[in-house]
């Protein structure tokens, strides 16, 4: 057997050939955790489990690095990155440079989880790290947790959870886990899906114009991942399918979607869903006109993505 003979193509994110060697095409470069120069956020990376290896990074606005005095506490934002669940980390420069924006425009405090990625790990293990985060993040909700940053900063009656494509079908699943099981000292007001990954076998909106390749890529991607599914009606890639949708346990969601996007219809869908599952919330959906998959990590600087922050930020507020 030749070296180079695929298992899995999921370019441009990775290859996995048949030796079992994996080959990621994008998504593997690091920034370091500093003091950003333009905002003055600060940021550190913190272990939260040895084993299973599950770290996060977390972000400070700037009053609180000058002033030993600030007492006040903000709101908390738990991030959860995107990359397909296999590719990207906390510590990518993408999400990080869109985390110290976003901790300067609202002001907040951010937890920007490193799960483990697909396939090594495959799903469930990208939901089971993000809920040891998230218990590990309420752990300080007492004021006594490991993390003084925490400790003093956050306030854990205004938490928040957001993630982009990947990141954000953890953000929703983790929130229907809340809703369903409780998480002690933490009180989730809302959650933001940017351009979220959920699909299903029945074609909803104008799905039937995406080519078929691209459709069956983004099913076969979730086949990929979770390969214990049983498929694309799994009620983790699929929320209409969940009848613990209605327990979403926050007061309000925003969903963002972009015109070109692929997945764009499953997130109009998620909301009308949402709206008829007996969930008594208020959701929210903005689309971004002219504008792919993720373009606000592209390109943070451009007019759509500057007015969906703005948004974005409203909302944490």
């Amino acid at each position: 057997m030749s070296n180079e003979e695929l298992a899995y193509d999921f370019s441009p994110m990775l290859k996995v050939y048949k030796d079992g060697r994996v080959e990621r095409l994008i998504g593997t470069d690091i920034a370091p955790p500093s003091t950003d120069p333009k905002t003055g956020v600060q940021s550190k990376d913190v272990v939260i489990s040895q084993e299973p290896a599950i770290s996060a990074r977390l972000y400070i606005p700037k009053p609180t690095t000058t002033t030993s005095a600030f007492q006040t506490k903000f709101p908390l934002l738990i991030y959860f990155h995107g990359g397909g669940f296999c590719i990207r980390s906390s510590s990518s420069p993408t999400h990080h440079n869109y985390l110290n924006a976003l901790v300067s425009e609202a002001n907040v405090v951010a937890v920007s989880v490193d799960y483990r990625l697909v396939p090594e790990h495959p799903l469930p293990a990208a939901y089971d790290d993000s809920w040891a985060a998230l218990k590990w993040v309420a752990s300080h909700s007492d004021g006594n947790g490991s993390e003084d940053w925490l400790n003093r900063f956050a306030d854990f009656q205004r938490v928040f959870f957001a993630g982009n494509s990947a990141g954000a079908n953890i953000t929703h699943n983790m929130a229907v886990k809340l809703g369903c099981e409780g998480l002690v000292g933490v009180k989730l007001i809302g959650i933001v899906l940017v351009h979220p990954y959920f699909w299903g076998t029945e074609p909803v909106g104008e799905e039937l114009t995406i080519p078929a390749a691209a459709r069956e890529y983004t099913a076969a991607l979730w086949r990929f991942a979770c390969p214990s599914t049983s498929g694309s009606d799994d009620p983790l890639i699929n929320p209409a399918k969940d009848p613990k949708l209605g327990k979403l346990g926050c007061e309000k969601v925003l969903v963002c979607v972009a015109e070109k996007d692929g997945l764009k219809d499953r997130g109009w869908h998620y909301s009308e869903t949402l709206k008829k599952s007996g969930w008594n919330g208020a959701v929210d959906v903005i689309e971004a006109a002219g504008e792919g998959h993720s373009f606000h990590l592209e390109d943070p600087t451009c007019d759509n993505a500057v007015a969906m922050e703005k948004k974005i930020v409203a909302f944490l507020n």
